[in-house]
């Protein structure tokens, strides 16, 4: 499984990771039921080490996107429409919140905040 990873970003790795295959699993491009690759062969494929994938797997649990089978393995969860949308909107309030304390300390108001909110939308529609 490729998954890019970018080692300069300031996101762990076991985030990027996480948010990759949460995306795959939310677009459906990994279909309930499926199996994800082991903790030690996505280690492998990414040179990672193991502990990061298991990071990125316990939070994918964590997320109620996978469940984790002892002996078995890693599986895409179903998910309900409105337990997605629910916990998107919980991920992007605590965003927000750090967004909003790091723009007071440095002073930077609300409008320059919808402004930069706007073109981050902007780009990611590209």
């Amino acid at each position: 499984m490729h998954i890019p990873l970018d080692p300069s970003d300031p996101e762990p790795i076991y985030e990027q990771i996480r948010a990759r295959l949460a995306e795959m699993i939310l677009r459906g491009d990994l279909a309930p039921g499926e199996a994800l690759p082991s903790i030690r062969a996505l280690a492998r494929d990414l040179r990672v080490s193991v502990i990061t994938t298991t990071r990125a797997y316990n939070e994918l649990v964590a997320d109620g996107l996978v469940d984790a089978v002892r002996g078995k393995g890693v599986f895409v969860r179903a998910q309900q429409p409105e337990q997605l949308r629910n916990r998107a909107l919980d991920r992007i309030d605590a965003a927000l919140a750090e967004v909003a304390r790091t723009a007071r300390t440095a002073g930077i108001d609300a409008d320059e905040l919808h402004e930069r909110l706007a073109h981050a939308l902007e780009e990611e529609d590209r």
